[in-house]
C-alpha cells in the first residue's frame, strides 16, 4: 500500500509500495570495513531485488561509556561516506548529533538521521532539514507515536518534504524495549514509516557501560512490522557482531541477513494483496 507522503532517496522510492533496507554496521570501523560491508550487503540486496541504503555513523555522540569507540569523526567520517557511494551508486545515511555538523553532512550523504534521544531537539531538526537531504527521524523511547507529528511538521515548515519516521522500540521499565505495533500506522499517518527491528532488540545500558541485545527476535519483530504495513526496514549488520565496536550485541549476522530479507520480501508481497 502507497504512502501518500511519497519521494525519492536516489533510487530508491520511499513510501510507494515497494519495500526497501536501510542496512549496515553501527559505526565506521574502517574505510576497509565499510566498503567491505556495503558491497557484500548491496550484492545479497540485488540478487533480492530489494532497494538498499547503506548506513553507518561518523560518530556515536550517545555511546553509554566516554571509553566506548565513537568513530572517525566528521572530517573523515564524511570522506568515507562519500566514497562508498561513489565507489558503489547506493544512497547513503547517517546521524548528527549536534547542528553546527549538518551542513558538512549534507555535502557528504543522502539521509540525515536524527538519533533518538534527539528527536524534539528543534534546533537539529530544523539544521538538517535545510540541508535538502532527506530526513529518517527515529521516534524517541520516551514518546508516544502521535507525537512524532510535531517532528515532522518542524522538517516540513522548514522547507523540506521528504522525510520518514523509525520506530526503534519504547522504554518499558530499566534496561528494556518493547515494541508496540500500533505505532506503525499511527506514524504512517504522517510520514512513510521505517521499522528498526535491531535497535528494538537492544537492552540499553544493560552491560557494564554497554547495551545488550536479543538479536533471536530479530526477524521476529521484523517479521511482525512488514505484515502490519510499513515502507522501509533498517537492520544494523556486521560480518562479526562479536568483535563489532559499537552495539555487536544486538546486531545481525551478514549470513543471517539473506534468509531474513526473504522472509520479509514474502510477507510484504502477501500483504500487498
Amino acid at each position: 500500500m502507497n504512502s501518500p507522503f511519497s519521494f525519492d532517496i536516489g533510487g530508491v522510492a520511499v513510501g510507494r509500495g515497494q519495500l526497501f533496507l536501510i542496512a549496515g554496521p553501527c559505526v565506521i570501523e574502517s574505510e576497509v570495513h565499510a566498503r567491505k560491508m556495503a558491497d557484500s550487503i548491496q550484492r545479497i540486496t540485488a540478487d533480492l531485488g530489494i532497494p538498499y541504503i547503506f548506513k553507518a555513523s561518523y560518530d556515536k555522540a550517545n555511546r553509554t561509556s566516554i571509553r566506548s569507540f565513537r568513530g572517525p569523526g566528521l572530517v573523515e567520517g564524511c570522506r568515507i561516506l562519500k566514497a562508498v557511494s561513489e565507489s558503489t551508486g547506493l544512497p547513503v545515511l547517517t546521524d548528527v548529533h549536534t547542528a553546527v555538523d549538518c551542513p558538512a553532512v549534507g555535502e557528504a550523504v543522502d539521509v540525515i538521521q536524527i538519533p533518538a534521544f534527539l528527536c524534539r531537539q528543534t534546533d537539529l531538526l530544523i539544521a538538517a532539514a535545510e540541508t535538502g537531504r532527506a530526513i529518517n527521524v527515529k521516534k524517541g523511547q520516551f514518546v508516544a507515536p502521535g507525537d512524532m507529528k510535531h517532528a515532522v511538521q518542524k522538517i516540513v515548515d522548514s522547507g523540506n518534504t521528504r522525510v520518514c519516521l523509525t520506530e526503534r522500540g519504547a522504554s518499558f521499565g530499566y534496561n528494556n524495549l518493547v515494541v508496540d505495533m500500533r505505532s506503525l500506522p499511527i506514524m504512517r499517518g504522517f510520514a512513510p514509516v521505517i521499522f528498526d527491528g535491531t535497535h528494538s532488540v537492544q537492552t540499553p545500558s544493560a552491560g557494564d557501560g554497554v547495551s545488550g541485545g536479543q538479536p533471536e527476535f530479530i526477524p521476529v519483530l521484523a517479521r511482525a512490522a512488514v505484515a502490519a504495513g510499513i515502507d522501509g526496514i533498517f537492520l544494523e549488520v556486521h560480518d562479526n557482531p562479536a568483535e563489532a565496536k559499537s552495539d555487536g550485541a544486538n546486531a545481525l549476522r551478514l549470513d543471517h541477513l539473506k534468509g531474513v530479507l526473504e522472509q520479509l520480501l514474502a510477507i510484504h508481497a502477501a500483504v500487498q494483496i
